[in-house]
């Protein structure tokens, strides 16, 4: 695995090297397991965006609902009733 060395605030070193010892987690496992949190939050917000700007189109709000009521038909295909 290739790695670099980026520059954060002593503070911010600091608080990373109390999280690894408080969780017995590498300081680096720490950091990808963040980011990997954060791109999640940002993709979500981005897709909670979207969904906003598209209800406020009532056309393409309401073809998205028409999509959504057609695709609810196939919930059950080849399922037995429980």
């Amino acid at each position: 695995m290739n790695t670099t060395t980026i520059r954060v605030p002593t503070e911010t070193r600091d608080t990373l090297s109390e999280m690894a010892r408080a969780s017995g987690m590498s300081m680096q496992s720490i950091i990808e397991r963040a980011l990997e949190l954060y791109r999640r939050q940002q993709m979500l917000a981005t897709l909670n965006d979207a969904y906003a700007a598209l209800s406020t189109d009532e056309e393409a709000w309401a073809a998205l609902e028409t999509e959504r009521s057609e695709w609810d038909v196939t919930l059950a295909d080849g399922l037995e009733a429980a």
